[in-house]
């Protein structure tokens, strides 16, 4: 998480005004973002697939590689002021880089947890991961403002890219596979269908993890877009388009959020029965502020909005994850976390560049107003999931996780374990 973050994190601050210097408009600037969310909704299954059936590690030492070599095209392109078309292909394949990861990291972790006895909640360790996440992307985004304005837009992905080397040798030496059997009896193509069939079954045929998943679009969606316009909105307010450390202050702050997200998550989970009572905070909260970020034109308290908004997403995220991997029996969980990723992918797909487009005719005020809207919609999505009355919704420990393991087998229609199988093969692994 440390390494991996980062990595990512040296452009993130930088990223929307790295694509504008290369001769983008915002419209097209979104765009290549929307092409890097459709390449994680293209790949997320077949990538998913590769977690589930040859191994976690080997999903992430090919995303690791990805990830550099696509970076380091995107740092040519940028030189080489490449034509649209050009920024849209190699984007795609940085969003296939990222569904090497998505799923499969947490399916790493949350299958070791179990195979090695560990009893506390999933809440502590996801915000853990947040926590050392945010101190990355912390520095990472500041460095790469920081290097960014004393060199150029583009020394800051080069420098990812280095990192990103760095991490695939220690993967190769220091990960393993614990708590999974790689399943290699069907071909590539077998195994898609099967797998995917699976993510069908246990993702949007199991109705409270449905409604989460259709409420990933306007959130995750829309969160990918707001994290990369406030990088510009930010300058604007300031008053110098070319404070390129300003800039990444967005992406610090939001680290920072991150930081105080995942040591508040426990805590604010503890105050709540039920897991979606704090996710319901989270989603209204990120919604009011995103309005209110949208009509402040003053620099300051728009910066205290940012942070509310990120500490809101902060605090959402180990409680999002661990209500999901708790409704998830252990040989599906990469992929069906991949699905919920998709999920947020294909929002982003749809919603990043409209709003981009909002951005240019009525500015990113605008935008953001329209992002507060958006993210809104999840509201009821989130009730839906929540009045299924999953027993991991108010799970909170993973040993109490018997009775959700068996409710991620459970059928669409009826609501009944399909077959005393495979429910007892699910209490197994949950």
């Amino acid at each position: 998480m440390l390494g991996n973050t980062l990595a990512a994190s040296f452009i993130w601050g930088i990223n929307t005004l790295f694509l504008l210097d290369a001769g983008l408009s915002n419209f097209e600037a979104f765009g290549a973002n929307a092409f890097f969310t459709a390449g994680m909704l293209i790949f997320e299954i077949p990538t998913g697939v590769v977690a589930d059936t040859v191994g976690r590690r080997a999903s992430y030492l090919l995303g690791t590689v990805t990830l550099a070599v696509t970076t380091a095209l995107y740092w040519m392109l940028w030189v080489w002021e490449s034509p649209f078309w050009a920024w849209a292909i190699v984007s795609v394949l940085l969003g296939l880089g990222f569904t090497f990861f998505s799923g499969a990291v947490d399916a790493w972790l949350v299958d070791a947890l179990k195979a090695t006895g560990y009893r506390g909640s999933l809440e502590t360790v996801f915000g853990r991961a947040q926590i050392v996440g945010g101190i990355a992307m912390l520095s990472g985004s500041v460095l790469g403002g920081v290097i960014a304005q004393a060199t150029n837009l583009g020394v800051p992905f080069l420098v990812r890219a280095g990192i990103l080397v760095i991490m695939l040798v220690v993967a190769a030496l220091l990960m393993r596979d614990l708590g999974f059997t790689p399943d290699r009896g069907e071909n590539p193509l077998q195994a898609t269908r099967t797998v995917f069939r699976a993510s069908l079954t246990y993702g949007l045929g199991n109705r409270p993890v449905r409604w989460l998943m259709l409420a990933s679009p306007f959130t995750a969606g829309v969160g990918i877009y707001v994290f990369y316009a406030l990088q510009p909105y930010l300058l604007e307010l300031w008053g110098d388009e070319e404070a390129y450390t300003v800039a990444g202050l967005a992406a610090a702050l939001l680290s920072g959020a991150a930081i105080v997200g995942g040591s508040i998550a426990p805590w604010v989970r503890k105050l709540f029965r039920r897991r979606t009572s704090s996710i319901l905070l989270a989603t209204v909260s990120s919604a009011v502020v995103l309005l209110a970020l949208g009509i402040v034109r003053d620099f300051w308290l728009a910066v205290v909005l940012v942070a509310l908004w990120g500490i809101a997403s902060a605090i959402d995220d180990p409680v999002h994850r661990a209500y999901l991997n708790d409704m998830i029996p252990s040989k599906q969980r990469a992929t069906v976390l991949s699905f919920d990723s998709l999920m947020g992918s294909g929002g982003g797909v749809v919603f990043q560049p409209v709003l981009g487009r909002v951005a240019d005719v009525g500015g990113y005020g605008a935008s953001l107003i329209w992002s507060g809207v958006i993210s809104a919609i999840a509201v009821p999505l989130v009730l839906l999931s929540r009045a299924q009355h999953s027993p991991a919704d108010t799970a909170r420990d993973v040993g109490d996780q018997t009775d959700a393991g068996g409710e991620a087998v459970t059928d669409a229609a009826s609501g009944h374990t399909p077959a005393a199988g495979s429910a007892t093969e699910a209490s197994k692994e949950d």
